[in-house]
């Protein structure tokens, strides 16, 4: 697990909010807190599209809903004049994502031994930090996929050019 403080928030939001940058995540839950807070179940509830939906091949194959589906509400609630108190999005990769990550690191790990590979965002007190995890079903010393997991976040703000610095 890694912490990051992202250095510029309005930056930051821009990407988050208005390109796709985060739209092959999984968003597992998150929050936001402007005159009241919204919670955000990610759960995907495959029965509402029909086979017929555009977003029926994102949604049928996860647990979680996609970002780019949940992205245009999430930026109708914080849009405006004034900053959000607070907010938290928990961000998964999806299955298929998670089976690459695995492959392209070289990871002794199976996806059906790791649970979830997370990125967490939580905004308060006008400061916006970023946190890394892996979930395994397994307990393992090992904690290569972890750092693996950590650089490749890191690798990732860079290549959006999100200026980040390191809290632990």
């Amino acid at each position: 697990m890694t912490a990051l403080s992202i250095l510029n928030v309005k930056e930051f939001m821009n990407i988050l909010l208005r390109t796709d940058a985060f739209d092959n995540f999984l968003l597992s839950e998150g929050s936001i807190t402007t005159y009241m807070t919204f919670l955000l179940d990610g759960h995907c509830k495959e029965e509402f599209f029909s086979p017929e939906d555009e977003p029926y091949e994102l949604v049928s194959n996860e647990t979680y809903v996609p970002f780019s589906l949940v992205r245009p509400t999430c930026f109708e609630l914080i849009k405006g004049k004034r900053t959000p108190s607070s907010f938290k999005f928990v961000f998964q990769l999806s299955s298929e994502n998670q089976a690459r990550t695995l492959a392209s690191m070289g990871s002794s790990f199976s996806s059906e031994e790791i649970t979830g590979m997370y990125l967490n965002l939580k905004y308060q007190n006008q400061q916006l930090t970023c946190t890394t995890g892996v979930s395994c079903r397994i307990f393992s010393m090992d904690k290569s996929l972890e750092h693996a997991w950590d650089e490749l976040v890191k690798r990732f703000l860079k290549n959006q050019k999100i200026p980040f610095e390191s809290l632990v």
